[in-house]
């Protein structure tokens, strides 16, 4: 591939206004790095309820698998070290996951349990010993859960989430889950017949749980980075620097950005991938933020074409400013990321995967639809041809963009993450 396309392969600069992600050398400590807006923004509420603080609360999460369940939990964990500076965490989860990385990156402790995983067909052979690896990690938990001392477990789904929550409930301690997606899994799905809280995004997720009258509907929490307002131009400059020397209005820019996930969406990238040539072409003033995904970049790197207008990156860790600088989010449908597009504003094009257990993505990509307009292309219907159709029709037309943008902010909730820690210290309060 020509040298004049842009690769983002290590953590860019770090502005001030970002969260630190240098690997810590011991567990977090109660002394927050986010931006200085947002703690300023926050010190009314710190100050307003340190009345109300519980000092030596210990909470354990339970989190992992997926980025989906993994950042619901961090938020609720770095809201709760902001209302409540004195709680100590501890995350449980896989060792050599997803999860054992994000969490240390992220300044909270970490300890490994045995993995448990549940194999679809639930009648697979597969599942023979399933009972063995159960009980191997809820003894584990056990252990953990006895020497931390937790006054609350957090589970936010996911087989994880599992046998944390039981162990957790065997030792009596409170068990709070929050569950991202419009239909429940299989793990929260059961665990909420013991729970004391079940937090929900969407109204009508509730009926999905036998005990709805313990559930609260209020999102889901989103990154604390992606709370605080970033300048679009000044985040189009992080991604395209000449941009600063180039000529004529910077209105007329319009950047889409593709979220292929942390791992990657194959079929999203291959209908980008025959597309994206044709799109820049006809259209001076668009930009392409591309992140393929770590597993899919190789073979992306190695077919595109270099662009100036395009920058194509394994994984964008500058979430915040990718967001702040695009006009169209084209993405799967994980529940995460559509609460990211809320909480953002952003207009989007939405492909569910089909290969994510019981049709979440399809079930929360056509709940977008109605809620806040997005397009939905269903994997079937995916090829070059529609997605550049439909991305066309939205960035060609401002009326339309500027609707699709209102209706998602008045359908987001960016308080979730506050109000489920409310939520964990009344229920701390009350049983203490």
């Amino acid at each position: 591939m020509a040298s004049t396309t842009q690769f983002l392969f290590s953590l860019p600069p770090k502005p001030p206004y970002l969260l630190s992600y240098s690997s810590p050398s011991k567990p977090r400590s109660i002394n927050i790095t986010c931006c200085l807006s947002i703690q300023k923004a926050r010190n009314d509420q710190t100050t307003s309820s340190g009345s109300n603080a519980l000092n030596g609360l210990r909470v354990a999460f339970a989190a992992g698998g997926t980025g989906g369940h993994i950042y619901p939990a961090v938020a609720i964990a770095d809201e709760l070290t902001i209302v409540n500076p004195t709680t100590e965490l501890l995350f449980l989860g896989r060792p050599n996951s997803m999860e054992s990385t994000a969490i240390p990156s992220a300044h909270f402790e970490f300890k490994s349990i045995p993995a448990v995983k549940l194999v679809r067909p639930l009648f697979s052979l597969r599942n023979l010993l399933l009972p063995y690896f159960l009980i191997k990690s809820i003894t584990k938990c056990f252990t953990l859960l006895s020497k931390f001392e937790p006054h609350l477990v957090v589970g936010t789904g996911g087989y994880v989430s599992f046998p944390v929550c039981l162990a957790a409930l065997l030792k009596g301690i409170k068990v709070v889950i929050q569950e991202q997606n419009s239909v429940p899994g299989i793990a929260n799905r059961f665990l909420s017949l013991f729970a004391d809280l079940v937090f929900v995004a969407f109204n009508s997720t509730v009926q999905s749980f036998p005990r709805k009258e313990k559930c609260v509907v209020c999102g889901n929490p989103v990154r604390l980075s992606l709370k605080n307002s970033v300048s679009k131009a000044l985040s189009r400059l992080h991604f395209f620097p000449w941009l600063e020397k180039m000529e004529g209005s910077s209105e007329e820019i319009k950047v889409i950005l593709v979220l292929g996930g942390s791992l990657g969406a194959n079929a999203v990238n291959i209908a980008l991938l025959n597309v994206y040539s044709q799109l820049l072409l006809e259209h001076e003033n668009w930009f392409i933020i591309w992140q393929t995904g770590v597993e899919s970049f190789n073979e992306m790197e190695s077919l595109v074409r270099s662009h100036p207008r395009l920058l194509l990156a394994p994984f964008l860790h500058s979430m915040n400013m990718a967001y702040a600088a695009a006009d169209l989010v084209v993405s799967r449908a994980g529940a995460m990321t559509c609460f990211e597009i809320l909480a953002t504003g952003k207009p989007s094009i939405l492909v569910p995967s089909p290969n994510v257990a019981e049709g979440h993505q399809h079930k929360n990509a056509f709940l977008m639809a109605d809620v806040a307009g997005s397009r939905v292309i269903t994997e079937d219907e995916l090829d070059s041809t529609t997605l550049g159709s439909a991305i066309s029709e939205i960035l060609g037309d401002e009326r339309l963009l500027a609707e699709m943008s209102q209706r998602a902010l008045n359908a987001a909730k960016p308080d979730a993450s506050a109000e489920i820690a409310k939520h964990i210290l009344s229920l701390v309060k009350e049983n203490s």
